[in-house]
């Protein structure tokens, strides 16, 4: 990784690239996001949650989405590829569902 990329994904929040990692891994194994729920347990929605930085995983969590995507819990944590963050199309928010006016 050259240094400019490295200070790019510096600038992330922790939750953000995670979830950016989460979904790099989801999409190499060839999974969507209800395929990924259903091998963890979780709900669709939650996993959206997971991968925009929206939601805050457990560590049970943690374990569970690495079994899922058949890698180590550490795998998890590698920062995600400046093309991941090249594909963020939102910013993450709080709104749950709920339209500002």
């Amino acid at each position: 990784m050259y240094a400019k990329d490295h200070e790019a994904v510096k600038k992330l929040s922790p939750r953000v690239a995670l979830g950016l990692r989460i979904k790099e891994l989801r999409v190499v194994c060839g999974m969507t996001q209800e395929e990924l729920a259903d091998r963890t347990g979780f709900f669709r929605t939650y996993m959206s949650r997971l991968e925009t930085g929206a939601a805050n995983p457990t560590f049970d969590a943690l374990l569970a989405l690495a079994a899922a995507l058949n890698v180590s819990p550490a795998a998890l944590f590698e920062p995600p590829s400046v093309e991941s963050q090249k594909r963020m199309r939102t910013v993450p928010g709080s709104s749950r569902g709920r339209v500002s006016k």
